[in-house]
This record gives C-alpha cells, structure tokens and sequence, in this order.
C-alpha cells in the first residue's frame, strides 16, 4: 500500500506545506515540496533485521558564518528508523513501542527534544 498523494507537513508556528510524491522505488518513496527545500523520504531495508524509516529533510539559504558576504544552502534532518528482528514482534507491539517513544519526547511542549538539541543528555 501506498501513502496518500500529497504528503502535507506543518512545521510549529509556520504553514502547511504540501509534499507530493516523486519518486517511488520498491521499498520506498520521496515526497517534495514544490521549491524541493523539504523532503520527506519512507524507506524499507530487510536483511538480518527490518529498518523502517520516516524522514523529513529541510534546506534552506543562509548566510555563510566564515564569509558573511555570501549565502549558502544549509539543511537538516528529522528521522525515525524502528529496527526490527525479522520476528518476534507485531506491528501492533512496533506501533505501543514508537507511541511510548514519540510521546514521551513531546510532553511538556517538546522539553526532552529542546533540551537534546542544547546538549543535555
């Protein structure tokens, strides 16, 4: 099954931002916004074990700290990858597992989030 066409994003405090599909290999599929400055990439590796990633991609154009004259593109990266043993647990399990995970890194507003991006640990 595929995901629905377009995708849609909506940063905190920003707008909605449409993501429909352009490309789509055997095990994954590419979403892109129509300047190509946020990406959102699904993918599925098997071997050993089964990684499953969901991953959002953003550029954009800043000024470049060692020649502030200049502008340069610069990016980030946002992903999940749930690494799987090829049995032993179902989706259901997978799913309670990232739920727990997701949750506790957006209560209290993001706190553990903000607080890893500052370098706590």
């Amino acid at each position: 099954m595929a995901f629905a066409d377009p995708q849609s994003i909506t940063p905190t405090g920003g707008s909605a931002i449409s993501l429909p599909l352009t490309s789509r290999g055997n095990d994954s599929a590419i979403y892109s916004s129509a300047d190509g400055l946020v990406t959102e990439l699904v993918s599925h590796a098997y071997g050993r074990r089964t990684r499953r990633q969901f991953r959002v991609n953003q550029s954009k154009i800043t000024t470049d700290p060692f020649k502030p004259a200049e502008n340069v593109k610069v990016g980030m990266s946002v992903y999940t990858v749930i690494d799987l043993p090829p049995a032993g647990f179902s989706v259901a399990e997978a799913s309670a597992l990232w739920t727990g995970f997701n949750t506790q890194l957006a209560a209290a507003s993001n706190l553990l989030i903000t607080k890893t991006l500052q370098g706590e640990s």
